[in-house]
C-alpha cells in the first residue's frame, strides 16, 4: 500500500468543482438527519413497546422493501436520468420522515404505521442508492473519482458522527418526533441541492425491455469474480452489523450502558472513524485494492466484540472509531474500483446488484438479532455477529480474484 506523491492540499481542492462542493454539502446536510434516524426510531419503538422484537421488525422494514425494489432502481436510472432519480428519492424520504415525526409527536404511533413508513423510505433507498453510485462518474473526471469517493464519503461519515451525538441528545430531551423532523428537513434541503447540479449528459443504454436491462446488469455482474464474491461475503456482514447498529447496540447501551446518549457517542466514534478514513482514503493507492479492502474488513468486528463484554464506553467508543476508519477506506477502494471496472452505461444496474446482495439478509439478520436477544441474551447474539463477519472475510481472502485483482 503506498500513498499518492500529491500533498493533501490538492486533494481538496476538487471541492471547487460546484458539482463536487454542492453534492459534498448535499450529504452532509442529509447524513446529518439520517444519522438521527435509527437512534430515534429504535429508542422510540422500545420505549412505545419495550420489545426488541417489535423494533427489530421495523428497523427492518426499509431494508426488505428495498431488496424489492433495488433492481428496478437500477434499470431505471441507467435509462432515465439518475440526477431526476435522486432528487424523486430524496423528496419521497422526506415525506415519510414527517409522517413518522407526525406519529411520535401527535402520540398516534403504533409498530404497523411505523413499519409502513420505513416500508417507503425502503423504496427511496432502493432508487437512491444505485444511481448515485452511477451519477459521480458524471460529475468528476474518471482520475478524480478515488477523491471525489472520498470527499463524499468524508461528508456523509463526518455528518453521521455529528449526527449520531446530536441524535442521542435530542432523543433523550425531545423524543423521537422532533428528531425524525430534522431529518425530513434535512433530506427537503439535500434534494434542492442535488437538483440545482450541473451534470455531463448521461450516456444511455440500447434500447431494450425492462428484463433484457436486468439480464444484461446479471451478466456483467457475475463476469467479474470479485465482485460477486465480496457482494456475498457482505450480505452476510451488512446482516450483522445492521442488527447491532440498528437494534442490538442500542439495546445494549439501554440496559447497560446509560441509554440513548452513550449510545450516540459510541455511533458517533464511528462516524470520526470514517471521517478520518475519508482524508487518508484519498492517497491510498494499492495495486490490490480489493485484497486490501477485504483485509480491513476483519476489523468490521471490533464493535460486536467490544460490546459482548461489554467495555467501558469510552472503549467502545475507540473501537467504533477504528470500525469506522477501516470501514471508509473499504468504501472508498469499493466504489472506485466499481466505477472503474464497469461500463458506465451498466453501473447503476451492476451497482443494484451489487446492493441488493448486500442487504438481502439484512431484514433477516435483524429479526433473528432480535429474538436471539431475548431469548440467548446480548453476548451471545453479539459474538455470533462477529463471527459473521469475520469467518467470510477469511473465506473470501482465499479467493485468487480477490488477493491479485489489481487497480490497471
Amino acid at each position: 500500500m503506498t500513498d499518492s506523491p500529491s500533498k493533501p492540499a490538492a486533494k481538496l481542492t476538487l471541492l471547487k468543482n460546484p458539482n463536487v462542493a454542492k453534492m459534498f454539502f448535499a450529504y452532509l446536510v442529509s447524513y446529518t438527519g439520517t444519522a438521527m434516524a435509527p437512534i430515534a426510531m429504535a429508542f422510540g419503538v422500545l420505549e412505545l413497546t419495550g420489545s426488541t422484537r417489535d423494533a427489530a421488525f421495523v428497523i427492518a422494514a426499509p431494508t426488505l422493501a428495498a431488496i424489492g425494489v433495488l433492481l428496478i432502481g437500477g434499470v431505471v436510472a441507467d435509462r432515465t436520468s439518475r440526477q431526476r432519480v435522486i432528487f424523486s428519492a430524496e423528496v419521497l424520504a422526506m415525506l415519510a420522515q414527517l409522517c413518522l415525526a407526525g406519529l411520535f409527536l401527535s402520540g398516534t404511533a403504533t409498530i404497523p404505521l411505523l413499519a409502513f413508513f420505513m416500508l417507503i423510505n425502503g423504496v427511496a433507498i432502493a432508487f437512491h442508492a444505485p444511481a448515485a453510485t452511477g451519477f459521480i462518474i458524471q460529475l468528476v473526471d474518471k482520475e478524480d473519482l478515488q477523491t471525489a469517493n472520498a470527499l463524499l464519503g468524508t461528508a456523509r461519515n463526518g455528518a453521521m458522527a455529528g449526527g449520531a451525538a446530536l441524535g442521542g441528545v435530542l432523543v433523550a430531551l425531545f423524543g423521537a418526533g422532533i428528531t425524525l423532523l430534522i431529518d425530513a428537513l434535512s433530506f427537503g434541503i439535500s434534494a434542492l441541492l442535488v437538483l440545482s447540479l450541473t451534470a455531463r449528459t448521461q450516456i444511455p443504454p440500447a434500447a431494450a425491455t425492462v428484463l433484457q436491462d436486468l439480464k444484461l446488469g446479471w451478466r456483467e455482474f457475475i463476469s467479474h469474480t470479485w465482485l460477486w464474491v465480496i457482494v456475498l461475503q457482505f450480505s452476510l456482514i451488512v446482516a450483522a452489523v445492521e442488527s447491532v447498529f440498528g437494534l442490538i447496540g442500542p439495546a445494549v447501551a439501554k440496559e447497560l450502558l446509560g441509554g440513548a446518549v452513550a449510545w450516540g457517542f459510541i455511533a458517533s466514534g464511528f462516524g470520526v472513524g470514517t471521517l478520518v478514513g475519508g482524508l487518508a482514503g484519498m492517497h491510498i493507492r494499492p495495486k490490490h485494492p480489493m485484497r486490501v479492502a477485504s483485509l480491513l474488513a476483519l476489523f468490521f468486528a471490533v464493535i460486536e466484540l467490544s460490546l459482548a463484554v461489554p467495555l467501558a464506553v469510552p472503549w467502545i467508543v475507540s473501537a467504533a472509531f477504528i470500525a469506522g476508519f477501516t470501514g471508509q477506506i473499504f468504501g472508498v477502494l469499493w466504489y472506485t474500483t466499481l466505477q472503474t471496472k464497469i461500463p458506465e452505461q451498466m453501473l447503476s444496474r451492476v451497482s443494484a446488484y451489487d446492493h441488493l446482495g448486500s442487504i438481502g439478509l439484512a431484514p433477516l439478520g435483524i429479526v433473528a438479532a432480535g429474538v436471539l436477544y431475548e431469548s440467548m441474551g446480548y453476548r451471545f447474539t453479539l459474538l455470533v455477529a462477529a463471527a459473521l463477519i469475520i469467518v467470510p472475510t477469511l473465506l473470501v481472502l482465499c479467493v485468487r480474484d480477490v488477493r491479485m485483482m489489481t487497480s490497471e
